[in-house]
């Protein structure tokens, strides 16, 4: 019963976050400091350590549910948090270039260009709806409701992991294009 209370002290910022989060960087995203008349130098060097952040939060994730298995609870718990953490970077350094550069255009065509934005828009639909997820299944976990935290966990992680995998993904396909 005491989980149930400590999850429910959480969830009311759980929905905020899950709400306000999409919702400042879709303004954030729209907003171009040059267009305001601001002289900032473009933050073009953000793109490969933010893909960078991503695949180690991937590879992070996988010795997360590697440790947990293998009943390292300890050792889960440190590297979920460190995941958090790289996705919270990866979100302000993302969100920095996007306010301080030009938008960079996809190039490739034929078949090539319908698998990136079948990637890119998955990966942007997926970063969103698992915001709640990571959420929940992280107060599940410290509140001590092991049994409801794995129950989620198992939805959590493959979404997790594939928004981590695809970011590296979408910034190798779309690499090439950059204007530096």
């Amino acid at each position: 019963m005491e989980h149930l209370n400590t999850e429910k002290k959480y969830n009311i910022w759980i929905w905020i976050l899950s709400i306000a989060i999409p919702l400042v960087v879709a303004v954030l995203f729209s907003v171009n400091l040059h267009d305001l008349g601001y002289d900032v130098k473009p933050l073009s060097f953000l793109p490969p350590i933010y893909a960078t952040i991503n695949g180690l939060t991937a590879i992070l994730l996988f010795a997360a549910v590697m440790a947990i298995k293998k009943g390292n609870q300890a050792l889960h718990g440190r590297l979920i948090k460190i995941c958090i953490g790289c996705s919270i970077a990866f979100l302000a350094m993302y969100v920095a270039y996007h306010m301080t550069s030009i938008e960079t255009k996809f190039g490739g065509e034929g078949a090539i260009r319908y698998i990136y934005f079948f990637i890119l828009i998955t990966h942007i639909l997926l970063s969103i709806i698992i915001i709640p997820f990571v959420l929940i299944t992280f107060v599940r976990g410290i509140s001590g409701s092991y049994q409801r935290h794995k129950k989620i966990a198992r939805i959590t992680y493959p979404m997790w992991l594939y928004v981590a995998v695809t970011g590296v993904i979408v910034y190798l396909m779309i690499s090439p294009y950059y204007v530096h």
